[in-house]
């Protein structure tokens, strides 16, 4: 009997798309993912594995290499993978997500973030569950794992992740993955992603009531902190939202530490048609040449797909070359959503039309799309059309949604060569004209943006310029305190006189070095550098002069609020919401280092305008840490907590202020065990190895922030 060739062929392809699939379940105990794997593998064509760490060991409790070595050799065998794990922080599922590295699969996870009171409820009337979880104890450990929890992002490593809030959403997810057969498969990207991602979800401390939560992680309020976005393709953490009030997604500008960072497409690739493996080559070249011209800067080099070849062909290249990958990476995410997929850029590049005209699908219609009609509004300002080899920058409004959401300040329009003749300009597979249009291409976009780097480095200069001349007037480097003469200043408020330059009354005699705080308050869009937050009602920045390992400082955006002295009843509100910020920012870096431990609180007399509120980790491990009254600002009654501020002012109408000179020349003792030292260098030498229990004020009430005891 004759084989018809097209059937062989519909076969062999069948057999290609029998791409296993790894499905990592996230969720605290009693979210459903034993049900969720059960009823999977029950109606689904395709041969699933279930591995539960609770049962692995012969039905015993068994271990997380236990699960790894089931995975690896049900993969072998085609099977897919469920893997009935917590899952909850992004340490315990990167193993599982590394199963790609050595395995052809797709890797899937799906969020179970049903409501905690539901979890817990489970969890207290279920009998004979595998790990044993079950009656009176179960809430205090859905409560602690739940402090560890991270919502799974794409960069990760994952193909899929599909969100569920509750039980309809679980039953949709279930219904997909049941129905999936061998050889079909599901698109990339983010699902269902619309709610928030609180450690402890909001009104859980109500219903354990006995259960005891880490300071501030939870409460009977939401967190002032900012609501995520729904996205396709990439993720973000996000975090309890404001009741009735939009926030904007905090932005640092550019990445970590507010590096300037430039994310480019590859440029006439994809509707210009031209040759991926010339592009490349082209990409590492002018890279080499431009990544030490940048300064501090960064670039980006950022496509859609896990699978992209220029991506994979860049990244080679640039190793042979010995490119510093901190200069210069690679990225997987929509260029128009990195922030919230985990890429903090300040400058985007759009593959333009040479007319800059929005539409025409790709990138240059997502990022018009994005950014909204300002863009089109700014870039017909600037130019009515592009030629090739060319690129213009466009700053973008502070209206932009991709400025508020994304943290874009500029967008760089850069136009190649097109090698598609259902494009205007084909240049007909004239490669050699063509390579030369694409470098000029990437020179002109390069170029400005080294132009926008030497922008911010010079405002960057002014701004500590600002500062250094306070320095150099009170001999201090920050905010900690005031010398004797500038003390003095304090001890009582001259007349009060409108500063018209500045746009409020000003209720002190601030020197101009003393507005900075006020300046970034006032208009944070105008001062990038060190700007790691915009909210409505606070700013966050970090402490240009840090006095330990973290430092930032949460500014008050009202004015005429210029310190403890002007607080009243009436700011009670504004004060609550500068701990909220303040506590998460710990939260945040707690994650990073659950070491260290953190302070909030006020200086009673401060030398620069502006309420702030200080969020400073105890460790004091700083080079700018340098004299006495560095250390007593922050280590005496001089520094007020912020749950007594709020209380005194709940209670009595004011703050107590402790400003009195006398904190600043008292004797150096360490922060915990009280010990008194000689000199600076001493301390710091005690401070590093004094492993005692900080004094019992301190532990009270909440004063201090630090990373869940772990049982």
């Amino acid at each position: 009997m004759e084989i018809d060739d097209e059937m062989i062929k519909s076969k062999g392809e069948e057999e290609d798309k029998k791409i296993p699939i790894v499905v990592i379940l996230v969720g605290a105990p009693g979210s459903g993912k034993s049900t969720f794997c059960d009823h999977v593998m029950r109606v689904s064509t395709r041969p699933w594995v279930r591995v539960c760490q609770d049962i692995i060991g012969n039905g015993k409790a068994g271990t997380k290499a236990q699960c790894l070595a089931i995975s690896n050799t049900s993969l072998k065998e085609g099977k897919n993978i469920l893997i009935d794990r917590c899952n909850l922080d992004k340490e315990q599922r990167a193993d599982f997500v590394n199963l790609k590295n050595s395995h052809q699969v797709d890797i899937h996870a799906i969020v179970l973030d049903l409501p905690a009171k539901l979890c817990i409820s489970r969890c207290i009337n279920r009998t004979g569950h595998e790990g044993n979880l079950q009656g009176g104890r179960a809430a205090a450990v859905v409560n602690r794992m739940l402090q560890k929890k991270e919502s799974p992002k794409i960069n990760e490593g994952f193909t899929r992740i599909t969100f569920c809030y509750n039980e309809n959403d679980v039953q949709s997810a279930m219904d997909t993955y049941g129905s999936l057969s061998s050889i079909n498969t599901l698109p990339s990207g983010c699902f269902g992603e619309k709610k928030t991602d609180s450690k402890v979800q909001v009104g859980i401390m109500k219903f354990l009531k006995r259960v005891d939560a880490p300071s501030k992680l939870a409460s009977d309020k939401t967190d002032k902190t900012t609501p995520g976005t729904s996205n396709d393709n990439t993720t973000q953490e996000n975090h309890p939202v404001n009741e009735g009030k939009e926030k904007k997604i905090p932005f640092e500008s550019g990445t970590h530490d507010g590096v300037p960072t430039l994310a480019f497409p590859s440029i006439s690739t994809s509707d210009f048609q031209f040759n991926i493996e010339k592009a490349s080559e082209i990409i590492v070249e002018t890279v080499e040449e431009f990544v030490n011209k940048i300064g501090n800067g960064r670039l980006v080099l950022a496509d859609l797909s896990h699978g992209s070849k220029i991506l994979s062909l860049v990244k080679t290249k640039a190793a042979k070359k010995n490119i510093d990958s901190k200069k210069f990476f690679t990225f997987v995410g929509d260029i128009t959503k990195l922030h919230s997929g985990g890429l903090k850029c300040n400058v985007i590049a759009n593959a333009a039309n040479w007319r800059l005209k929005p539409g025409g699908g790709g990138v240059n219609a997502a990022i018009f799309d994005a950014a909204g009609p300002d863009l089109d509004t700014a870039t017909k300002q600037r130019a009515g059309s592009l030629t090739p080899g060319k690129a213009i920058t466009i700053p973008l409004p502070s209206t932009s949604p991709l400025f508020s959401k994304e943290g874009v300040t500029h967008v760089i329009h850069v136009l190649g060569p097109n090698m598609n003749p259902k494009r205007p300009n084909c240049l007909k597979d004239d490669y050699q004209k063509g390579c030369k249009v694409l470098k000029e291409a990437y020179v002109s976009l390069f170029e400005n943006f080294e132009s926008i780097v030497r922008n911010q480095e010079k405002l960057c200069e002014h701004f500590d310029g600002v500062l250094n001349s306070g320095v150099e007037k009170v001999r201090r480097e920050d905010d900690g305190v005031c010398d004797t003469e500038k003390n003095k200043k304090f001890k009582g408020f001259v007349e009060e006189k409108e500063n018209e330059d500045m746009g409020g009354k000003v209720n002190k005699d601030w020197g101009s070095w003393a507005q900075a705080l006020y300046k970034i308050a006032m208009h944070p869009e105008k001062h990038g550098n060190g700007v790691i937050e915009i909210l409505d009602d606070v700013v966050v920045l970090n402490d240009v002069y840090p006095k330990a390992q973290k430092h930032v400082l949460v500014v008050a955006r009202v004015k005429g609020l210029e310190g403890l002295a002007n607080v009243g009843e009436e700011h009670l509100p504004i004060l609550r919401t500068m701990h909220d910020v303040g506590s998460k920012w710990a939260q945040t870096f707690l994650k990073e280092n659950e070491s260290l431990v953190f302070r909030l609180g006020y200086h009673s007399a401060p030398s620069m305008r502006q309420l702030h509120l200080h969020v400073i980790s105890q460790d004091f491990d700083s080079k700018h840490l340098k004299n006495k009254k560095h250390w007593n600002s922050f280590n005496s009654s001089f520094f007020r907590d912020s749950v007594d501020v709020i209380e005194e002012v709940r209670e009595e109408g004011k703050p107590s202020l402790n400003d009195d000179e006398k904190f600043m020349s008292m004797e150096l003792r360490c922060n915990r065990c009280r010990s008194a030292h000689p000199n600076i260098p001493r301390l710091k030498s005690h401070i590093a190895i004094c492993k005692s229990p900080f004094p019992e004020n301190l532990l009270q009430k909440g004063r201090l922030l630090h990373a869940p005891t772990k049982v």
